[in-house]
């Protein structure tokens, strides 16, 4: 059996767990589908529409509830479109045997949380959603729920990434603080670092003075797997500074905005974005919040990427302020270094971006 060593694991242990069975599907995975510190999530055949969202609990399987919760089947070998407003329980492709030290945990991928879907993974058992116990052998499945745009999925698309971790990887703020000092994971030179290092956004304007973009409703549908088709005036509203550096968040209303400050992960260390903090705000930030080792790294091409963050307002209209923290990155301890980082030769999108939206849009001249 590979051996595994403390930390989140790398590209290459992933490799490994798919060629002894620790990782099982029933094809083969497709080029990019593992990254630098995770692996890409295929659909399966089957989604389900269902009253609400659900976690099994300690006694029943996912198949289990759904038994009594399931509305309708659908087919995705053949495309299906998955509305707004409604919830959907996906089978996913690859199934899991862990060994009794290997845990996992789940997040959305970026283009996913771009597109306002919201995703959680679920396995049989569970009480938590994303989060998938060490030595847990069986299926998973995906609660999916289009917020703002209904999305065309099929088998094979890829919604969520997995990232697997052996015992205590998350540095304290002391630790955090010396690799900031090391390595500068943020371009602020002093930054509050308080349970992860702050992240504030960025209201001052990009250039000609745009600051962020809103989606727009009542708009067509986006297929997951097209890259550059739909043209970003059909689908969102730019937004531009004020002068007074701020922006009202208007509750329902699904916002791309970028982050302040340039991020970079180091080789050594993968990061991830707290998604949403009570004591900064009654908003959610990043719904997408893996960073992979090299986002943000110069020697992978990604000197000065931005973190670029997904928001929602809760119940209220909410003003944010240019400069105003809006999210933490917490940071981890890789396993072993990744070959290949974050960046154009590991197939990532996202690599030295500034604000953008998913890589399903483009801009027209």
């Amino acid at each position: 059996m590979v051996s595994v060593l403390p930390g989140i694991q790398s590209a290459e242990t992933i490799a490994a767990f798919m060629e002894e069975g620790i990782v099982r599907a029933p094809a083969p995975l497709v080029p990019g589908q593992i990254q630098p510190a995770s692996l890409d999530l295929r659909l399966g055949a089957k989604a389900y529409r269902v009253r609400a969202s659900f976690l099994p609990g300690r006694e029943r399987s996912v198949r289990e509830r759904l038994q009594g919760l399931a509305l309708h089947e659908i087919d995705l070998t053949r495309g299906a479109v998955l509305e707004t407003g409604c919830v959907y329980i996906a089978e996913i492709l690859e199934g899991l045997a862990l060994p009794g030290a290997v845990s996992a945990a789940a997040n959305p991928k970026s283009s996913t949380g771009r597109l306002d879907v919201f995703t959680r993974v679920i396995a049989d058992r569970a009480r938590e959603f994303d989060m998938i116990d060490a030595g847990y052998e069986g299926v998973l499945f995906a609660e999916i729920s289009p917020r703002t745009f209904p999305v065309l999925v099929r088998t094979g698309s890829r919604l969520s990434q997995l990232r697997f971790r052996v015992g205590a990887s998350r540095l304290d703020d002391v630790e955090l603080k010396a690799v900031h000092a090391r390595e500068r994971v943020v371009t602020t030179a002093e930054p509050s670092i308080q349970g992860g290092v702050a992240v504030s956004v960025d209201l001052s304007g990009f250039g000609d003075g745009l600051v962020g973009y809103r989606a727009k409703r009542h708009t067509g549908l986006v297929d997951v797997d097209r890259v550059g088709v739909y043209p970003v005036r059909e689908f969102w509203e730019p937004l531009h500074a004020d002068g007074a550096g701020a922006l009202v968040l208007d509750p329902g209303q699904f916002y791309i905005l970028a982050s302040k400050e340039a991020v970079h992960v180091p080789p050594d260390y993968a990061a991830e974005m707290v998604p949403f903090d009570p004591l900064v705000g009654e908003f959610r930030v990043h719904y997408a919040g893996f960073f992979d080792p090299g986002f943000g790294h110069a020697g992978a091409g990604g000197a000065g990427a931005r973190a670029v963050l997904e928001v929602r307002s809760r119940d209220v209209p909410f003003i944010l302020e240019d400069g105003q923290i809006v999210g933490r990155l917490v940071y981890e301890r890789m396993a072993t270094r990744p070959r290949v980082l974050y960046g154009a030769e590991a197939g990532s999108n996202y690599q030295a971006q500034g604000l953008k939206l998913s890589k399903h849009f483009r801009m027209e001249a």
